[in-house]
């Protein structure tokens, strides 16, 4: 982003290109996702409700032998709706515009941006409950002393971490510079302490000593959020008896039975279960994990009716692997009352939902939003895939400027496989 010297009276296009620069400092998850900007609405303008089509990989299967076997190449996209019209209103005076852009910035952008990638970082995060793979212990938090059995203190930190990016590695993520890891304070307080004796690198060690967090380590680079959004768990009443009703069961939908009669939310959305022998694939070789395939719930209503039979929708498809199948998510169907464990934690708890991804897991898409007309001050700029519109106008009720920052944006999980939550 450029830089502006003192100026006699600062344009709007300055203006929004310093608040640009300032959420994207700010912004922690955001910064490190994929970022999609529609150009299609550059010109009329986005509004809420506007989708952008986002493309995602093709998959293919592979055969042996001489014989062509041809298959079809099918494109999938995603589709993300601009849902959110992010704004923070402002009331600066022409007067404040003389200042430096600096002292305009610390004045008026810096708190104002604040607030605006917060919110921005926190509706992301959200993503984390579209996540079906987990590490951790609900309860535990990321660096926790585990005890001193061998006369050193032991920490679960370092295995959590290496544990995360093994479930990525079994999804195909790929291992580049792309993998990070966001934690609450609590979990980057404690994990600092556990890692900071454990490497050789003595620059990774003076920063995590300088600034208290962790930086790059165990094939992630790590930041801390304190938007990590929280898991609340259902009821869970009768979860002990709970299976699968009904053998040969694929697809999104699931239906199970053993739930207390008549009893509300026994899942929340978010919550994780596993089900008996039913084992996970690689999606690129189609072959066992050896783990337990994990399924995150995505259905809202999920109260077992009089009999305690209970529909619920899951993620990822129950997809058997085979012969010329490309996406494969299990290894077999569940049995006829197959037994489903749940890996969320207790009932009626909150339970963080630390996240590890490569940045193609999430998507934040934005698009230009209408540039108006007849107004004091207007400028629309786009950086790093996020488009910003400022707006002033003049009030002559209370002879005042009031001043709008908005950006259009929507949020998706386009591979949650390529992520995994830490839990704490």
């Amino acid at each position: 982003m450029p830089s502006y010297a003192t100026n006699t009276l600062l344009t709007p296009t300055q203006v929004l290109r310093e608040a640009l620069r300032v959420l994207h400092n700010n912004l922690v998850f955001v910064k490190n996702v994929n970022k999609q900007y529609s150009k299609e609405f550059a010109i009329p303008g986005a509004k809420i409700g506007a989708t952008v089509n986002v493309r995602l990989p093709n998959k293919y299967y592979i055969t042996k032998g001489t014989t062509l076997n041809m298959q079809g190449t099918t494109e999938s996209t995603v589709p993300v709706q601009l849902t959110t019209n992010y704004q923070v209103g402002l009331n600066f005076t022409q007067q404040d515009l003389t200042l430096s852009l600096d002292d305009f910035s610390k004045r008026i952008l810096v708190p104002a941006m604040a607030r605006l990638s917060s919110q921005i970082d926190q509706d992301g995060l959200a993503l984390a409950a579209n996540v079906f793979n987990q590490v951790g212990t609900p309860g535990t938090t990321p660096g926790t002393p585990l005890g001193s059995a061998t006369g050193l203190l032991q920490y679960n930190a370092p295995q959590v971490f290496l544990n995360t990016g093994m479930m990525m590695d079994y999804q195909a993520a790929p291992r580049d510079e792309n993998r990070r890891c966001v934690l609450n304070p609590g979990a980057m307080a404690q994990s600092v302490g556990a890692l900071s004796g454990l490497f050789q690198d003595s620059g990774e060690i003076s920063a995590q000593y300088r600034k208290g967090v962790i930086g790059t380590a165990l094939g992630f680079e790590f930041a801390m959020d304190q938007n990590v959004n929280m898991l609340t768990t259902g009821s869970h009443a009768g979860s002990a008896s709970a299976n699968v009703a009904g053998a040969g069961q694929t697809g999104a939908n699931l239906n199970t039975h053993g739930w207390t009669a008549n009893a509300a939310n026994v899942l929340m959305p978010g919550e994780i279960i596993t089900i008996a022998n039913v084992s996970a694939v690689n999606p690129e070789n189609q072959t066992t994990t050896g783990f337990a395939a994990s399924f995150v719930v995505t259905s809202a209503n999920n109260t077992a009716d009089a009999n305690g039979n209970c529909a619920i929708s899951v993620y990822p498809s129950i997809v058997v692997a085979g012969a010329n199948i490309a996406n494969g998510t299990v290894t077999a169907s569940p049995a006829a009352n197959a037994a489903i464990t749940l890996l969320s934690g207790s009932a009626n708890t909150s339970y963080p939902m630390n996240l590890a991804y490569h940045q193609d897991a999430f998507t934040l898409a934005t698009a230009d939003l209408e540039m108006p007309r007849g107004v004091d001050f207007a400028a629309r700029e786009t950086y790093d895939g996020v488009s910003m519109l400022i707006v002033r106008a003049y009030d002559i009720n209370y002879q005042q400027f009031p001043c709008r920052v908005d950006v259009l944006a929507g949020w998706a999980a386009l591979r949650p496989e390529l992520a995994c939550r830490i839990t704490g």
